[in-house]
């Protein structure tokens, strides 16, 4: 019996690979297209990883950039201050370039989700520490 449970996750591990590097595509998108969130995917793609590719949650843990964050939300469930100031002031230029170079309806749906987002992320509890300013 002990040996039936392994089999669905081996089974799915394709899929959480696929789900991790999507995860991780669309993070880097959010890097520069405006009302693309980044956060969110980067945790999204570390999640899958750690059931799909270890190889490529070893790496997400070793960047510089990112391995702070994941293992702030990984260890505890938080994001820090200055993480959650990056995200904001990007959205908020992100609203603006959208305001600017997109029609208005496009524009208001790029906005509302960054903010719903943004409130998402602020709601997080902070860590104790803030290992991601070192």
């Amino acid at each position: 019996m002990s040996d039936a449970a392994p089999a669905p996750r081996s089974r799915l591990r394709w899929a959480w690979w696929l789900l991790a590097w999507l995860a991780l595509g669309l993070a880097v998108l959010g890097v520069i297209l405006p009302g693309l969130p980044t956060v969110p995917f980067v945790l999204l793609s570390a999640f899958a990883a750690a059931r799909g590719s270890q190889r490529l949650h070893a790496r997400l843990l070793a960047d510089p950039h990112m391995g702070p964050i994941i293992r702030n939300w990984q260890q505890h469930g938080t994001v820090a201050r200055r993480t959650k100031w990056t995200a904001l002031g990007t959205m908020c230029l992100s609203g603006v370039l959208l305001l600017v170079f997109t029609p208005l309806p496009g524009a208001i749906a790029g906005i509302v989700i960054m903010g719903i987002t943004a409130l998402w992320l602020w709601r997080r509890p902070e860590p104790a520490q803030h290992s991601d300013l070192q």
